[in-house]
Formats: structure tokens, sequence, C-alpha cells
């Protein structure tokens, strides 16, 4: 593994930030470039003038150089790398990687020879808090998502952080729930009114979906205070489960419903009664609508409207 006490993390593309493969690349294989860097570590042959020599090669790339907008590159900053190791902070010790370019340095990103957890261990060395204590074993972590995958640290700003390009930045994986999004019902993400980090967190929770609650209807109800209760009628899929009947990135159905009404209600209410007959409009339940209940306007909310519970004394069935 990869030294980490030597090491100030940063969540960067690096210098790998193009597409092609590095020059130790056609040489060594990705085990020969692990063993290599670990041999680097150990001998901790850091260049004395920091950046000042990387950038005798590297300052042409624009990449490279927008490190310097961020805060990562703040010179004035003890927090930034750069107030330490400088680029080497990151992506390890120079060694002899300046003469020829040949020897390898860690890189970040999609170029990089280096598995996801080595690329991670690099930015966990100093991004450690409580928003990233369940990294380990989180979705993002198992499915191998390197934090560069995610995170642009050569820039100005990341645009994961940014409010108005998160959920550009999400959806660019996530594209079930881009196309859920883009549904006639849904949140406004779209219109970054939302973003994805308001319900979960990416860097792991102990809860499902990762989300910033401890459960998905407190994550609900943090927005949605007026369907918590508790009711004096209550609703048994509400209390459980939200999504047991909505598909909170969105739906073709009102209200992101999964499925309309009454064939949702029916997935439960399968045997009990009317509920269990799709023809009532020709009985004395409803009224005639080309003889069938599923063309009946909201169906069963024409008389079951108080769907997420009822604090009417009268209301055991929610009804009005």
């Amino acid at each position: 593994m990869l030294s980490t006490t030597l090491m100030a993390a940063v969540l960067s593309f690096g210098l790998t930030h193009t597409a092609h493969a590095a020059k130790w690349d056609a040489k060594m294989t990705p085990a020969e470039v692990e063993a290599t860097l670990d041999k680097k570590f150990a001998e901790g042959k850091y260049s004395p003038k920091g950046a000042d020599t990387c950038l005798m090669c590297h300052r042409k790339t624009e990449h490279v150089m927008d490190i310097f907008e961020g805060v990562h590159g703040a010179v004035d900053s003890s927090k930034s790398p750069m107030a330490g190791l400088q680029c080497e902070a990151c992506h390890g010790p120079l060694g002899n990687h300046n003469r020829g370019g040949a020897e390898p340095m860690i890189t970040f990103g999609k170029g990089s020879t280096l598995s996801a957890q080595k690329q991670n261990s690099v930015c966990l060395s100093c991004h450690k808090d409580d928003k990233r204590m369940n990294w380990d074993g989180s979705h993002h972590d198992n499915a191998d998502v390197a934090c560069a995958s995610c995170h642009t640290i050569h820039a100005a700003k990341d645009p994961v952080l940014s409010k108005a390009t998160e959920v550009e930045v999400c959806t660019s994986c996530h594209t079930k729930q881009k196309a859920d999004m883009n549904k006639r019902s849904a949140h406004p993400l779209k219109w970054n009114q939302m973003t994805c980090t308001d319900c979960h967190n990416p860097h792991g929770t102990s809860t499902e979906s990762d989300l910033v609650k401890p459960s998905i209807n407190e994550t609900c109800y943090s927005c949605h205070a007026e369907k918590r209760g508790p009711k004096l009628w209550e609703h048994a899929p509400v209390t459980e489960n939200c999504v047991t009947c909505h598909n909170p990135h969105g739906s073709v159905n009102e209200a992101m419903l999964k499925t309309r009404a009454p064939q949702l209600c029916q997935q439960c209410h399968a045997s009990d009664g009317h509920t269990s007959n799709a023809y009532l409009g020709n009985t004395g339940l409803g009224s005639t609508v080309n003889g069938s209940a599923f063309t009946g306007g909201k169906s069963c909310l024409n008389c079951h409207s108080q769907v997420h519970g009822s604090n009417n004394p009268s209301g055991k069935l929610l009804q009005r």
C-alpha cells in the first residue's frame, strides 16, 4: 500500500487529465508501476525545488496550471498541499522522474495505471472527517470509483461541488436517474433547485442508498414535513416507506407515483371488497364511466383522498 504519512490528499485528475497512456505504461505492468512507487516512497527522494521542478515540463499543460486557481494550489494556505511538498504531496516523490519522464508518478483519473483504491488512499490521507467516515464499504467504494472520477482539482472550481453542475456530474454515471428526473413528474433536479447531495452522501452513510438521514422517510420529511404525522388514522405503506408508492427521481405519473391509481392501490388492496373488482362504474359504488373504474378520474382517490393519513375522527377509511 502506498505510504500515507508522506502524502497530503487531494482529489485530483493530476497530470493524467489527458486520455493517452503515461510513458512508463509502455514498458511496465500495473504491478511493476505499483512496486516502483512503493520503492520511491521508501526512498523519499523529493525535489528540493518542489513545484518549480515539475513546472519546467508541465507548465505548458492548461489543466496542470489550473491547480493554482483552486484551494489545493493556494500557496498562502497551511492546509493546501502547496504549503508542504507541493505537487509531490499528491503525486509522490520525484525521484528520477524528471530524467526523461519514464519513472512512474502517482496519477489520477481514467488514464491512471493505479487502482481506484490506491488513488483514493492519497486523497483520504487528508480528507478524513465525519462526512467521509463511511467511505469504506460504501456504494462508490464497492464499485471501485476513484475520487478523481467525480472531483476535478486542477480547476478554479470543482464542478461536483457547485450546485449548478453537481447533478450533471452525478448523472454522467447514474443515467437511469437522469432519465427519471426528466419525466413529467419529478423533483426539480434538472433546474438545479435540488441537488443529489440534498438526499445522498456520495461518500457513504450507514443508511440505505447512502441517504443523509437515518431512513428514507426521514429524508423525505426534511422537506415534506406535512406528511410526517403522527396521524389519528395512519396508512401503513406511508409510515413504512415513501418509495413504496413514489419514485423520488421522477415518474410519468402524477405525484411521482410508481403506478397510477387504481392499479397502484390494488397492488395491496386486491381482495378486500369492492377494491378487488376493476369494474365498479356500473354498480352502486360509483358513477358510470365507460363501465370501468380504471377510467374514473382519480379512481380510489375520489373517495379516499387522505392517503397520507387522516386526523378526522370519521376518517378511518382515509376519506375527507
